[in-house]
């Protein structure tokens, strides 16, 4: 056979190897698709009173689960506590062995278990009985050891796993997560559970910074801080705008209240008027008025008008109205704002 068919051959092998692959990622997402879809349709009052549990509850969401479960446990317990529900996982193997201290009556328990017989977290269902901690159960076998020690018990039972041999769980962690997620949404939207509640628990992230950072945190208010009274020299007024480091003045009156603004593109059209820099004072050629922002403002808020009126700096304001500080987008470049 010539080279050439071969090569042939072997494209409609490559061929026939992808669009298997496909088809094998194609019935994987189908098959989780319908398992989710039909616990929408099958949730009852149980998903109810869980949500109920876990609104009353005066202490922690303990959340268990052993293998796979477990790893979604871990999750579900991650998620809860970002979005306003205190939370955090136990493996109940480590439970039976002094971690059991950690749970409290004013507790409530989540057992995650696809069979219901998991034979660590059967082990400490007497304790969690004992304490009158509520028990949610998530499982797929509603008339497991699980379900029957459980005071609301949610069904995530699924036709078939996505795995081949049916042994894989994958079907049945999708469905336990996705049960999990809607726990979480449903209690978060009980409580009002806002935006800016979802920053304080994510600090360290983009949507934190922008929900929670201030100008004033971030605007330089020292000794730098670009500012001039009416009546300087554009000369003197000059060396203020070059110490500051942010391509502008502020021209302030005796009251320290803003009358205008002084840019790199206001000084270059002074220059294009062969303006005397040691006889024209700042007033005459600033900006009057011009754009500012309150220190209590967010930053990101500095950042819409920056780019609505596409403008590179702001001066900043307090209650009184006086300048206070001032910013650039680079500082909000800095601040992880941009």
């Amino acid at each position: 056979m010539s080279s050439a068919a071969c090569a042939s051959v072997d494209s409609i092998t490559q061929q026939k190897d992808i669009e298997k692959l496909l088809e094998i990622g194609r019935r994987v997402f189908q098959t989780e698709a319908n398992a989710v879809a039909a616990l929408k349709d099958s949730l009852n009052e149980q998903f109810a009173a869980a949500c109920h549990l876990l609104l009353d509850c005066r202490g922690r969401v303990v959340v268990c689960g052993v293998g796979k479960s477990g790893h979604i446990a871990n999750k579900i317990a991650a998620t809860l506590a970002s979005t306003g529900t205190p939370s955090f996982f136990v493996h109940p193997g480590e439970a039976s062995h002094g971690d059991l201290g950690m749970i409290t009556p004013d507790d409530v328990v989540i057992g995650i278990s696809y069979g219901g017989e998991s034979h660590e977290l059967t082990t400490i269902l007497p304790v969690i009985k004992r304490l009158r901690v509520p028990l949610v159960a998530i499982t797929g076998k509603p008339s497991s050891s699980l379900a029957n020690a459980a005071t609301a018990v949610l069904n995530v039972a699924v036709a078939e796993e996505a795995c081949s041999l049916g042994l894989a769980p994958t079907t049945s962690t999708t469905a336990t997560l996705a049960m999990g997620d809607a726990l979480a949404v449903a209690v978060l939207e009980t409580r009002g559970f806002s935006a800016e509640d979802f920053a304080r628990t994510h600090p360290g992230g983009k949507l934190g910074r922008k929900l929670l950072l201030k100008v004033s945190d971030i605007m330089v208010c020292d000794e730098s801080l670009p500012k001039v009274k009416a009546g300087t020299l554009l000369k003197d007024s000059l060396y203020s705008m070059s110490a500051g480091k942010l391509g502008f003045l502020a021209i302030v009156d005796r009251e320290n209240k803003l009358l205008g603004v002084f840019s790199d593109g206001d000084l270059r059209r002074a220059l294009d008027r062969d303006i005397d820099i040691n006889t024209t004072r700042i007033d005459e050629i600033m900006t009057e008025g011009g754009y500012a922002v309150n220190s209590q403002q967010l930053a990101d808020d500095a950042l819409l008008i920056m780019e609505q009126r596409r403008i590179y700096a702001l001066p900043v304001l307090d209650n009184n109205g006086c300048v206070c500080g001032a910013l650039n987008m680079h500082t909000l470049f800095h601040a992880g704002i941009v």
